[in-house]
């Protein structure tokens, strides 16, 4: 039976996305390189300080990562700030409070950095819902490294059967699964590019998720 539900953020709970291209696009300008749209998506469930890692490697930059780090989250936190037209994924509040309500252990494990969840957060009032929060940045290697699920997992009250992740990328699958959890994989519309076949349940409709389905699964 599933007792706790490991959230992923980005494309599950709300769509960032939008806001981290703009920036990462903004960015890219300024330091004169061509990111395809492939390799953008490729790099999604990544945290900032992996992409960077690998763009500084890719196109021989000679910033810092960290300086690099700096410049997108002040883009993406001015984006964020302003932008109106941010809104939870369609379904997912109801979901939340649902499992809350019946006494799911809710836990969000996200590649964001802690800033960007805290904001998220503070601004859709998802503080009371969750256990715990896990970021990224506290990990040498983004997903598919399943090190952030691992220790989502243990974090949990319950053994690691009663667990099950929600994720919208490639990435977070195979971190998911590598970490031996069962994983629900949303097909975002935002979510391009990703395979989600190796999850344990698709869903393309968090409205068809609630406690009762969830801790049968």
């Amino acid at each position: 039976m599933i007792k706790t539900v490991i959230f992923d953020m980005d494309g599950v709970i709300v769509d960032t996305e939008p806001v981290h291209k703009y920036a990462y696009d903004l960015h890219f300008k300024e330091l004169g390189i061509d990111v395809s749209e492939e390799l953008y998506a490729s790099f999604t469930g990544n945290s900032t300080r992996n992409v960077f890692q690998k763009l500084k490697e890719r196109f021989d930059l000679s910033h810092e990562v960290e300086e690099l780090i700096l410049r997108k989250r002040f883009l993406f936190n001015e984006a964020f700030d302003t932008k109106k037209d941010l809104f939870l994924i369609d379904g997912v509040e109801a979901l939340i409070k649902n499992l809350h309500a019946n006494d799911m252990q809710l836990i969000l494990a996200s590649s964001a950095s802690k800033g960007t969840i805290t904001r998220v957060f503070n601004r859709f009032g998802l503080n009371p819902y969750f256990k715990h929060r896990v970021s990224g940045e506290d990990f040498p290697k983004s997903k598919p490294d399943p090190a952030i699920f691992i220790h989502a997992a243990g974090l949990s009250a319950f053994a690691d059967e009663n667990c099950i992740v929600i994720e919208d990328s490639t990435n977070g699958i195979t971190a998911a699964k590598a970490a031996g959890l069962k994983c629900i994989g949303y097909h975002s519309q935002n979510s391009k590019l990703q395979d989600l076949s190796h999850a344990d349940y698709i869903v393309e409709d968090f409205g068809l998720l609630d406690f009762d389905r969830i801790s049968k699964m």
